[in-house]
């Protein structure tokens, strides 16, 4: 979280995480011109500039996909999640990696044209009637622009300054950027590849990207689903208190309405938005620390009875009144105003553990 827009302090798992993915990509850089050079056939050969600009854009590209795929693997299983933490990171880190490559491509193909950089790369082809022979150029225009944009809105400065929904719609622009990005390299590097492997490895981890959304989003379908529980007299049912696991929540998904995070911290039962107001993270999925539930994603922390973030911060999320009837726990599906103090509610210990104290 942060204070007048300043950032998160440093931590120890912040530090491994950005180690790993820094020597990861790195080492990626590395194999990439090794196997190059040692593959390459007499009849083709590139100069060291364009084995560099290529491992660049290569590394952006799987960066991309990885960052793209933890969202998805995080909701089908919870090993994920952890990746969540730091990874603004790593699409920072694609767009770095994304600038390295452009700008050797700029310098190495346009840089010593008698005309701009810039009309040069726009201009060379303009094929963009046909598939084979399209300016692949613009495409990866397009989405290094993209790229750009949501590295520059990537401080919680912008979050704040935009608001969460429009912040967020800014960033989902990340899956036209990689559809772009897929067609730049159909389009042109894979052009001259005598060997089938690239274009099957790209194709196979578009597919494979598209079929993680779809199980997630499957699952969260079935999810919803079973979490949509029957109203009564404007009251939702949560179920028996052990069916809330300790220091975690159920998730209520009342038709038409945002979905209801009701945890348990010891015998007392608290329900709240399941939405994060950093970046909409799913709250629900999180856990009770001190009796604060802490968002999965970035951590940031609202308490049980009020949805408050504690002093020194000031979010605030909306809370939903709670109440125990014949042994169930009940939630009303109208949610009080952000912060509003709502009592939870005790249950006692054979609600719990299925037998007396």
């Amino acid at each position: 979280m942060s204070v007048g827009f300043q950032a998160v302090q440093w931590n120890r798992f912040k530090i491994i995480y950005d180690l790993v993915l820094w020597i990861g990509a790195i080492t990626l850089v590395v194999v990439f011109i090794l196997v190059t050079n040692a593959t390459q056939s007499e009849g083709e050969s590139y100069h060291p500039v364009q084995l560099v600009l290529r491992a660049f854009g290569l590394t952006a590209i799987v960066l991309l996909f990885i960052t793209l795929s933890i969202g998805p693997l995080a909701r089908l299983s919870d090993r994920f999640k952890p990746l969540l933490y730091n990874r603004r990171h790593m699409g920072v880190t694609v767009f770095l990696f994304a600038f390295l490559h452009a700008a050797l491509v700029l310098v190495w193909y346009h840089g010593f044209s008698e005309t701009n950089i810039f009309v040069s790369l726009l201009s060379t082809n303009s094929n963009y009637g046909q598939v084979y022979g399209f300016p692949f150029e613009a495409l990866g225009l397009a989405a290094f622009l993209i790229l750009f944009v949501m590295a520059a809105t990537s401080h919680d400065f912008w979050l704040d300054f935009l608001s969460a929904p429009v912040w967020k719609l800014i960033h989902m622009m990340v899956y036209p950027a990689y559809a772009l990005v897929v067609g730049h390299l159909v389009l042109g590097a894979l052009q001259d590849q005598t060997s089938l492997f690239s274009a099957w490895a790209v194709s196979g981890a578009a597919v494979a990207l598209i079929g993680l959304h779809l199980m997630a989003g499957w699952k969260e379908a079935r999810d919803d689903k079973r979490a949509d529980r029957k109203a009564e007299d404007g009251w939702l049912d949560a179920g028996e208190p052990c069916d809330i696991p300790e220091g975690r929540a159920v998730i209520i998904a009342p038709k038409g309405g945002e979905r209801i995070a009701v945890f348990r911290d010891g015998d007392q039962v608290a329900a709240l938005s399941s939405v994060c107001r950093h970046q909409n993270g799913p709250l629900g999925e999180g856990h009770v620390r001190d009796g604060c539930v802490v968002c999965p994603w970035h951590g940031w922390e609202y308490r049980l009875e009020d949805g408050r973030a504690p002093a020194p911060f000031t979010e605030k999320i909306a809370t939903y009144p709670v109440r125990l009837v014949d042994g169930r726990v009940q939630v009303r599906a109208k949610p009080l105003p952000p912060g509003t103090y709502s009592e939870p509610v005790t249950v006692y210990v054979e609600d719990i553990e299925g037998e007396p104290a």
